[in-house]
C-alpha cells in the first residue's frame, strides 16, 4: 500500500521532510507569490488567489499583503476574516480560523516545532500540531500563537502575547505567555479603552 508524503505532515509525530514534500510545498509557495505581487486595486485577483491558496475562504474575507505562509493549503478562513498586514502562517498542518476574526500586523500562527534534542533538530526533524481559533477573535499585534492552541470564541488576545496554551471563550488576555486577565463582561458595553466611553 503507498503511503502519501503529506500524511506525515497531519500525524502530529516527528518526521524528516523529504523531496517530495518540498516539490509539493513549492507549488503552494508560488500561488503566494503571486498574491504578494497584487496591486492594491488588484481586489478580485487577490481573492482569485485565495481560494487557489488556501483550503478554505469564506465571504468578506480579507488579507493584507505581504503575506507568509510555509503551504496555504493547510490554512482554513471562515467568513468576513480581516488579517492585517504581514501575518505568518507555519501551516504545515491544519489551522482553522472561525467568523468574523481581526489579525493585527505582525501576527505568526505555527502549527511546526522541533525536537528539543539537539541531534534530532541536526536530523532537520520536525512535528506539526494543528491550531483552532473560534468565531469572533481579535489576535493583537505581534502575537504568537503556538502549535496545539485552541482560542475560544470571542476573546482577545493583547499585542505582543505570547500564546502557549489553550484560551478559553469570552476572555480578555495577554502577556509572555499569555494568561486570562479578565472576562468580557457588560463594562466593555459602556468603555471601548481604558475610561473612554462610547
Amino acid at each position: 500500500m503507498k503511503v502519501n508524503p503529506e500524511d506525515k505532515l497531519h500525524s502530529q509525530k516527528v518526521y524528516v521532510c523529504d523531496e517530495v514534500l518540498a516539490a509539493q510545498q513549492l507549488a503552494c509557495l508560488e500561488v503566494l507569490y503571486d498574491f504578494n505581487h497584487t496591486r492594491p486595486s488588484e481586489i478580485s485577483k487577490r481573492a482569485e488567489l485565495m481560494q487557489q491558496l488556501f483550503a478554505e475562504v469564506g465571504k468578506g474575507c480579507y488579507i493584507e499583503p505581504p503575506l507568509h505562509a510555509n503551504w496555504g493549503k493547510h490554512t482554513h478562513f471562515g467568513c468576513d476574516v480581516y488579517v492585517n498586514f504581514n501575518l505568518t502562517l507555519v501551516d504545515d498542518t491544519h489551522i482553522y480560523i472561525g467568523n468574523n476574526v481581526m489579525i493585527g500586523p505582525n501576527v505568526t500562527i505555527a502549527t511546526a516545532g522541533h525536537p528539543i534534542d539537539p541531534l534530532l533538530r541536526q536530523q532537520v526533524t520536525q512535528f506539526n500540531i494543528p491550531v483552532t481559533i473560534g468565531n469572533n477573535v481579535w489576535i493583537g499585534a505581534n502575537s504568537v500563537i503556538l502549535p496545539g492552541v485552541s482560542i475560544g470564541d470571542n476573546t482577545v488576545i493583547g499585542a505582543g502575547s505570547i500564546v502557549t496554551k489553550n484560551i478559553p471563550s469570552n476572555m480578555v488576555t495577554m502577556g509572555n505567555p499569555c494568561k486570562v486577565t479578565r472576562e468580557i463582561s457588560d463594562h466593555d458595553k459602556v468603555y471601548f479603552y481604558k475610561n473612554r466611553k462610547y
